[in-house]
């Protein structure tokens, strides 16, 4: 009789389970979206109840202080005075550092399914600087630290004619090439903010592995979000053998803020400033060189490469206000708009989906560990 109980209160047990595991298969933005939003708005509450207990129990004074800070920062907002000016300085330095961390973290969080920021954003940000400094022959383009680009606006550098920001400070008519060293300086910060982010974003899967949640997140990630082998994995393994934290940190820091950021920074600008170009374009002579017929009509052709390059790069000529530009209505940034704000939708979606998949997981063990207690 005992056998039986047992038996029927196993498979008790596993039919519970399988209908949790159908649950989660099934509790997702596109099949149940209001149960789905639901339990993420519970899921956010409750994260956001604990925050405010443990600072209330363990940093009072910090609540105090940032409570105070938070009124200063209103009071400066809405009244009027001298102190305006500065306060919108400091704001736009504020929302400038915060976009490019925001936009770093979003590229490296979620074990390999974030956005590729760095292709989106800051990639063709260094590229369009350096296009610019070089056109113009100065680097001194930006209107300020903070213009650059961003989500709802471009920079006020890109669409002005050169003639604008004045008379060239380096010699273009060989080389058409600004030092690299000048333009590296005008962009450094950005990179840096970014790879700070991304430094950031590797931190979930170093407490998650730490907390040994591991890899009950694997079994039910996606199979098409394959983690990052060269970071996501090295910080899912730091944290499983119990790497202190800032010692994990600052190494992902400098290796990705400062070393990587730079290597790509400085690729990006040499190709745009043909400092890379000049290297492959005397590499291409050298070996062309040694081909018989080739070599006495190599510089023709290399007199008509670089008039065709410095046809390109030369500054346009002022437009006045009377031309009239064609516009397209279907223009190129419109479709890469589109195309980033669906990679954030998408984005958005699984943060959603994933956060409301762990909520409603935590509630299922709730139930059958209550079921469990009560049949023994």
């Amino acid at each position: 009789m005992d056998q039986y109980y047992h038996l029927i209160e196993f498979l008790h047990l596993e039919g519970l389970r399988e209908k949790h595991r159908l649950e989660l298969e099934n509790l997702t933005l596109t099949t149940e979206p209001v149960k789905t939003v639901k339990f993420f708005v519970l899921a956010v509450l409750q994260y956001l109840k604990r925050t405010v207990l443990y600072l209330l129990a363990h940093g009072g004074w910090l609540m105090v202080l940032c409570t105070i800070g938070v009124l200063v920062g209103i009071l400066l907002l809405t009244i009027d005075g001298p102190h305006e000016k500065h306060v919108e300085e400091l704001r736009q330095y504020v929302q400038f550092g915060l976009w490019w961390v925001a936009l770093g973290v979003a590229s490296s969080i979620g074990l390999g399914s974030g956005l590729h920021t760095f292709v989106l954003y800051l990639g063709p940000h260094i590229a369009l600087f350096t296009l610019k400094a070089t056109q113009c022959g100065r680097v001194d383009i930006k209107s300020a630290p903070y213009d650059t680009i961003q989500l709802k606006r471009g920079p006020s550098w890109l669409d002005k004619n050169c003639i604008e920001f004045g008379p060239p400070m380096f010699s273009s008519l060989e080389s058409m090439r600004v030092p690299l060293s000048s333009i590296l300086p005008q962009i450094q910060m950005e990179a840096i903010l970014w790879g700070l982010g991304t430094a950031l974003g590797e931190l979930p899967p170093y407490f998650i592995s730490r907390a040994g949640m591991l890899y009950t997140l694997l079994a039910k990630w996606n199979v098409f979000q394959v983690p990052n082998p060269l970071f996501d994995l090295a910080g899912i393994m730091c944290g499983q053998f119990g790497i202190p934290f800032w010692k994990f940190f600052l190494a992902t820091l400098i290796g990705k803020a400062i070393i990587k950021t730079h290597i790509q920074t400085v690729f990006i600008i040499s190709v745009c400033n043909n400092q890379l170009l000049d290297w492959i374009e005397n590499e291409m002579i050298w070996v062309l060189g040694f081909i018989p017929g080739l070599a006495s009509a190599l510089p023709n052709l290399v007199s008509k490469l670089k008039a065709m390059r410095a046809k390109y790069m030369a500054t346009p000529p002022p437009m006045s206000s009377t031309t009239k530009v064609k516009k397209w209505d279907l223009s190129f940034t419109l479709i890469w708009n589109t195309i980033v704000w669906l990679m954030i939708m998408n984005f958005f979606v699984q943060i959603v989906t994933s956060t409301a998949q762990k909520y409603l997981k935590k509630q299922q063990d709730k139930e059958l560990a209550s079921m469990q207690s009560n049949e023994s």
